[in-house]
């Protein structure tokens, strides 16, 4: 790394949004921290998508940080909560991890400013998503604000700045971005409630949304379902 060079922390989940996200960090020359929650959630396997990730985008520092939110329990992916399986709606999905983001974004804001780092990518979405209120414009507009109230960086005024490149991209685009920055979305993992043999179960929100991003996009979907609407 040169002396000069920019620093950048990235919120790693796995996932496609968050590859393809950490993977524009590194086209625009950031060093790349990456952290990842380990939450205990019930699906894992997007943990070990998120290491092949750090690894294929020789990042600096990959920390996979464990926080159990099961004992908080309140949503799909971390309690005995079924999976809703019959299609996208506009409601808020119990797939909604309560303050997911908030709490991840706070972990990602000390971990700034322990490394230095004024950048945090997060790759969230608020056009092709389930419709968590914090992947929404106003709540990233609010926490960078917080960001700088809370932290001794901010006060000096040395400001932190959330990067959200994916904010109003369709799935399609993202798609399109992860072919353009030549990132295998294989690497990648979506699917909230995963079925035998490490498989996509297809029907999730997640797995729908990839779905239609592929098709729409016009690429081949690497992805392995176990069934596909």
């Amino acid at each position: 790394m040169s002396q000069d060079q920019k620093k950048a922390i990235v919120l790693l989940s796995g996932g496609l949004d968050s590859m393809v996200s950490a993977a524009i960090a590194r086209e625009q020359g950031y060093q790349i921290v990456a952290l990842t929650i380990d939450y205990n959630q019930r699906h894992k396997i997007e943990l070990q998508s998120a290491v092949q990730i750090a690894a294929k985008l020789d990042v600096s520092e990959h920390i996979v940080l464990p926080l159990d939110l099961s004992r908080f329990g309140g949503s799909a992916l971390t309690d005995d909560i079924d999976v809703p399986k019959s299609g996208v709606s506009n409601d808020i999905p119990v797939t909604y991890v309560p303050a997911r983001n908030l709490i991840f974004l706070s972990l990602t804001l000390g971990l700034a400013e322990a490394r230095d780092a004024r950048d945090i990518f997060i790759g969230v979405n608020a056009l092709d998503y389930s419709g968590y209120p914090d992947c929404r414009p106003e709540f990233i507009e609010g926490f960078e604000r917080l960001a700088d109230l809370a932290t001794k960086a901010g006060d000096q005024g040395s400001g932190f700045a959330i990067q959200t490149p994916l904010q109003y991209m369709t799935k399609a685009d993202i798609a399109k971005e992860a072919r353009r920055l030549d990132i295998d979305p294989a690497l990648s993992w979506s699917c909230y409630d995963p079925a035998e043999g490490n498989l996509h179960c297809g029907f999730c929100d997640s797995c729908r949304l990839r779905q239609k991003g592929f098709e729409e996009a016009g690429i081949a979907d690497p992805t392995r379902y176990a069934l596909v609407p």
